[in-house]
């Protein structure tokens, strides 16, 4: 099973609440199929605990936990040019005439569907966590477009989902502004030593800090000459680390007490003490986080119609990062 360790955290619609029973159901009408030979492409719902045939949904606590398979295929760009290369070549020695734009599009479909059985094929699982009583969703991710694919998939299999990514009243990059200027982070956090600061006029200037003291003049000037947070590496009660982010992301996240404790046992008993102790935390962690951000702000999304794309319903404003939670 995937850990949480960069989430993106939804609001889930409140008339929305299936049976464990009925959720099972609808998931395994999606269910994780490997790629065929000539499939680019695969995704769907596998099993957390890694039991084949298992469930598709573990409820650990009452706490919901679902894994979002992809396969794909990958084919080096060079490979496939230079035997679209070395086709028009054979084209142009045989009928004397250059192929034109939309042949070498043909072409390359052609050799792309002719090389895909060689293929290498990567996989990524996606953790997902379902709190059923608060109403959240959150999703083991740092790219937007991988969580938005996640979330489509979710409103695929349920009937009447609808999320949108929680927001809150103070903007985390002002919030975290007036902590490191202040010095005086909300009750229950501490400021640690990484942050990166970005300019918000043309020049786009960034200014990171890595196992650096924040408390200090040049980070106040910084901020008082416009560059505004980005991330804040932060720890809660003591219990968790965390970087969070502009977009409202929680990122590199470590649990720092009790994730030992259960890893001498079987591979079953790690899984239900790793959810355990990763909603446990994280569900208190949230609700403080969203407090210290002036509280949550009003859910506005709605609920799917049936000739309405999947994905009309996900709101976010998270942006593709360098740091991928996937190989590909």
């Amino acid at each position: 099973m995937s850990v949480f360790k960069n989430v993106i955290v939804y609001r889930i619609e409140g008339g929305w609440s299936p049976s464990l029973t009925e959720a099972e159901a609808a998931l395994d009408k999606f269910r994780f199929v490997p790629c065929t030979p000539s499939q680019e492409k695969s995704t769907g719902w596998t099993e957390p605990r890694g039991q084949d045939h298992g469930p598709l949904v573990e409820s650990v606590g009452g706490q919901w936990v679902l894994e979002f398979m992809i396969e794909a295929k990958t084919l080096p760009g060079s490979v496939v040019r230079r035997k679209v290369d070395e086709r028009c070549a054979q084209i142009e020695a045989t009928t004397g005439r250059k192929p034109g734009k939309k042949e070498k599009r043909d072409l390359k479909e052609d050799i792309t569907q002719e090389l895909l059985p060689m293929a290498f094929t990567r996989h990524a699982r996606v953790a997902v966590w379902i709190d059923p009583k608060e109403h959240r969703l959150v999703i083991n991710a740092t790219n937007a477009a991988r969580a938005d694919e996640v979330v489509t998939s979710l409103v695929k299999s349920f009937e009447g989902f609808a999320v949108t990514q929680v927001n809150t009243h103070i903007e985390p990059a002002t919030a975290m502004s007036g902590w490191l200027s202040s010095q005086e982070p909300p009750a229950g956090f501490t400021i640690d030593r990484e942050c990166e600061l970005k300019a918000t006029d043309e020049s786009k200037s960034v200014v990171r800090y890595a196992k650096h003291a924040l408390d200090i003049e040049e980070v106040k000037q910084h901020i008082a000459a416009g560059k505004r947070p980005t991330r804040l590496a932060m720890t809660w009660e003591d219990r968790v680390s965390f970087e969070l982010s502009e977009t409202m992301q929680l990122r590199k996240i470590v649990f720092l007490e009790g994730t030992d404790d259960a890893k001498d046992g079987k591979k079953e008993d790690n899984f239900d003490a790793d959810v355990a102790i990763a909603t446990g935390e994280l569900g208190e962690l949230v609700p403080a986080l969203l407090d210290a951000l002036g509280g949550e702000a009003a859910f506005t999304a709605a609920v799917a119609e049936p000739s309405q794309p999947a994905a009309a319903v996900v709101s976010t404003t998270a942006e593709a990062d360098a740091e991928e939670d996937a190989p590909f």
